[in-house]
């Protein structure tokens, strides 16, 4: 596979052209990967000050006491989404339910490994550590394992 840069005199002319004789999974990975790193989100950080920042710098959503909260390596955000939005939302770019609380994103999972009673720790690459539920292992492993996702 080819891979070429062009740079361009205009940024609202910057885009990405996938030449393909068939779109694979691996092509639509691709795809997904490259748009959700300029989608932007806004939330509110400590004090009630509006925030913006990407939804690639996100490790996971979390609901807490009816309000869900973007993780990002830099901060917390209090966004305006239920978990349930969210995890519909964004599962295109990558972001799948944990557990009952949270989404997490797969981009920044750097392994998963087992703890008791069928569930699993997913260890993310700023070094956290969230619990996945028995109900989400199984899809997450087929995800992360490159399985059929379509098994559930």
């Amino acid at each position: 596979m080819k891979v070429r840069i062009r740079k361009i005199l205009k940024k609202e002319e910057e885009q990405v052209l996938i030449e393909c004789v068939e779109v694979t999974p691996e092509i639509e990975d691709i795809q997904a990967y490259i748009s959700h790193k300029g989608i932007e989100l806004s939330g509110y950080a400590q004090e009630r000050h509006m925030i913006r920042f990407k939804l690639a710098e996100v490790y996971y959503f979390e609901a807490l006491d009816e309000k869900v909260f973007a993780y990002t390596g830099e901060q917390v955000c209090e966004i305006k989404m239920r978990l349930y939005e969210v995890e519909k939302l964004y599962e295109k770019y990558h972001f799948v339910r944990c557990s009952k609380s949270v989404v997490l994103n797969l981009m920044l999972l750097e392994s998963i490994s087992p703890a008791l009673n069928g569930r699993f720790f997913a260890h993310m690459k700023n070094g956290e550590r969230l619990m996945i539920s028995r109900q989400y292992a199984p899809r997450i492993k087929r995800i992360v394992m490159g399985g059929n996702e379509d098994e559930d």
